[in-house]
């Protein structure tokens, strides 16, 4: 599965050390005349601290004339400039603990050890251009997403942390019952991005330990809800409060400390990972968690 949606229906590809990332969105009005600023912001956003040094610039391919969308599908290339493969040579027949070295390798019987290819968060340059260019078709819709780290990365160690995203401006009754549920689909477009490991609405876990009396969003005469404990979904359906999750996304997997690596033939070998990384990377994900809700949104909207 590289694609999601349906009526703006995005196709990733590329690998974190290949010559490429970029995608293919087919479903984007014509007429639109792209901000390419605001897509070029976001991109600095996602990459802000990053001890790899990408520059990011965008190659459109197709679906575009003087910056106005076609109709057509738009696709995108933006070159891996930065990469380092050689890096990860020792590990082409060890399995990193915490990776998906391990199970790409039994679906596929193969991978790319080179970052962790297709795993790497590298795939997601890809996902913030397109969610920037969702954005633009929804502007009455505000996505603001900020990060919390729970701790302070250390030298030899690495932290992870939560980030809380509010969306206003969506009006009530999109989304639908059931299987087609908004909060669900908001769900697993937050579990697809790297290192997302908890989704909650509203007030998530908290509300299990909560009465009724206490959970119940009680009403304003104006159809507003004096608490929002529901994140502004109800049924599965937006009922015009603001759509309130959060994301927790788990510590680098990449330790600056030797790790027990599995060998393809069985035993056991521990070796320093080599590579480019965070002992924080949190901090770049509220750009990404804004763009896949947008990329959400936009297949309800439409």
């Amino acid at each position: 599965m590289n694609s999601y949606g349906e009526r703006f229906r995005v196709t990733t590809y590329g690998e974190s050390h290949g010559p490429a990332v970029g995608a293919v969105i087919d479903g984007c009005p014509a007429g639109v005349a792209l901000d390419m600023e605001a897509i070029a912001a976001a991109l600095v956003r996602r990459r802000q601290g990053a001890p790899r040094q990408e520059e990011d610039r965008i190659e459109w391919l197709s679906g575009l004339r003087d910056g106005i969308t076609l109709g057509t599908p738009l696709a995108f290339r933006v070159g891996n400039h930065d990469a380092r493969p050689d890096d990860y040579a020792p590990l082409e027949h060890l399995f990193r603990p915490g990776h998906a070295d391990y199970t790409y390798y039994m679906k596929y019987g193969l991978r790319d050890h080179r970052g962790g290819g297709r795993a790497s968060a590298r795939e997601t340059v890809a996902r913030v251009v397109a969610g920037s260019v969702a954005r633009q078709l929804m502007p009455e819709v505000d996505i603001r997403a900020e990060v919390h780290l729970p701790a302070a990365a250390q030298a030899d160690d690495t932290v992870g942390g939560t980030v809380s995203c509010s969306i206003t401006g969506v009006p009530a009754g999109i989304g639908s019952p059931l299987f087609g549920k908004l909060n669900a689909a908001l769900a697993a477009a937050m579990m697809s991005i790297p290192s997302a490991i908890g989704f909650e609405m509203g007030a998530g876990f908290a509300a299990a330990a909560m009465t009724g009396s206490e959970y119940i969003d009680r009403w304003n005469p104006d159809g507003t809800t004096r608490t929002n404990h529901c994140g502004g979904v109800q049924g599965g359906i937006t009922n015009g409060m603001p759509i309130e999750f959060r994301v927790a996304f788990h510590p680098v997997v990449s330790l600056p400390q030797p790790v027990e690596c599995l060998h393809e033939d069985g035993h056991l070998e521990t070796v320093t990972i080599g590579g480019r990384h965070d002992l924080c990377a949190v901090q770049r994900a509220p750009v990404i968690v804004e763009s896949m809700a947008a990329l959400c949104l936009i297949n309800y909207l439409l």
